[in-house]
Parts: C-alpha cells; structure tokens; sequence
C-alpha cells in the first residue's frame, strides 16, 4: 500500500482524536488505526488481494528503513538476501532466452495487478517505467539504470556459452527476484510476487541478452 496514503491517513486520524480531546496516541496506535482503517475500506478484487495489506517481513523491514531514514544493519541486510535466493529457480527446460520481440511488448506493458485485471489475465512488466532500455523509445524512466546495451556491454556474443553463463544466470535471478542481490531493491519481484511466468522472463531475458535484439545494436 503507498505509504504517502497510509500517512495521510494517519494524520486524518490524528485530527479527529485531536478534535475530541483525546490523549495524542503513539507511533504503535497510529499504525495499528491506520491497518484498521485499511482492512475495512479495502475488498479483494480481480488481482488484487488483501495480501497486500499485509506486507512480507522483508518489505516491512524495508518500508520501517525508509520511513525512518536508518539503513538496515549489514547482518539483516545479509539475511533478507539471503531468504530471497533461495526462491530463484531455474528454467524448467534449462533454456533462459526467449522471444525478444515479445520482451519489447512485456517491457512496454504496464498492465495487472489492479482490481480491474481479471483472475489469470496476463500481465506486463511495465519495465520503461524505470529504465531505458530500447533506444528507440522516448519515453522512460530514471529510477533503475539504463538497460541499453546491456548484453553488449557485458560480452555477451552467445548466450548459452560458459563464459556468459555467470551474466545470464544473475539476469534470470535479478529479474525473479530483486532482494536477492540487493536487500531493499525498488525492482518488483516479478516470480516471486507472481507478477510474470517463467516464459515472460524468457522474453525479457532475450530483450536484454539476445545479441539480435535492437537492443544489443
């Protein structure tokens, strides 16, 4: 949930027991009225679920650093990366590239996950709105690093040989699953989370690393 709503929601809360004279309730009173106010105003929808309402340990320890501006301690860093990785899988056929051309329409996709998305539909990854990746797009954002390029730079020539294997295996897992390599990663978890399938990380994977693609050009 955005945390700039739950604040403005909090203060709501906060001026209406101001209002009646009540005592100024605590830092826990506000959160535990905030999720209050959450639980009731909200219904499972489409795909959006109430899960979200209850955010993982990992995104509440990451969301309790951010509010707060205290960096997380390097041994709980460490461990949040650590339960992450063990949810990356492999390919189930062992193959990490697919269809580049239909990577550039996941990539340009911003669609799922709302209440008007309907149970099983497919989703997009909505990827140009952080990051450049194709040079002929316009239109991206700047909140990840440009993707342009990005087999090119790293050398990969081919894909399934032993020297790119390190590159394509860190692109699979960063593309499942963020927190591994960076405990409060802004990337969406897109497997774990259930955002993508595994044959839509494929046409990612070939977006990025497929020296074909428009992007390694």
């Amino acid at each position: 949930m955005n945390r700039k709503y739950q604040i403005a929601l909090s203060v709501a809360a906060v001026a209406l027991l101001t209002a009646c004279a009540a005592p100024m309730p605590s830092s826990a009173d506000l959160d535990k009225l905030t999720q209050d106010i959450l639980g009731r105003s909200f219904r499972a929808q489409g795909q959006a679920k109430l899960d979200r309402l209850s955010p993982d340990e990992d995104n509440r320890l990451c969301a309790e650093s951010d509010r707060t501006g205290v960096a997380l301690d390097a041994k709980v860093s460490a461990e949040i990366e650590a339960r992450n990785m063990k949810t990356i899988k492999a390919p189930a056929d062992g193959k990490y590239l697919g269809d580049f051309k239909e990577g550039e329409k996941i990539a340009q996709s911003g669609a799922g996950k709302t209440w008007t998305d309907a149970e099983g539909s497919v989703n997009g990854g909505n990827c140009y709105n952080c990051h450049q990746i194709s040079k002929t797009e316009l239109s991206y954002g700047t909140l990840g690093p440009s993707l342009y390029n990005y087999g090119k730079m790293r050398g990969v020539t081919n894909p399934n040989s032993a020297e790119s294997k390190p590159i394509v295996e860190y692109t699979w897992g960063k593309i499942q699953n963020a927190r591994a390599y960076n405990a409060c990663s802004n990337m969406p978890r897109f497997a774990h989370k259930g955002i993508l399938t595994e044959v839509q990380i494929k046409h990612v994977m070939a977006l990025l690393l497929d020296p074909a693609s428009p992007v390694n050009k």
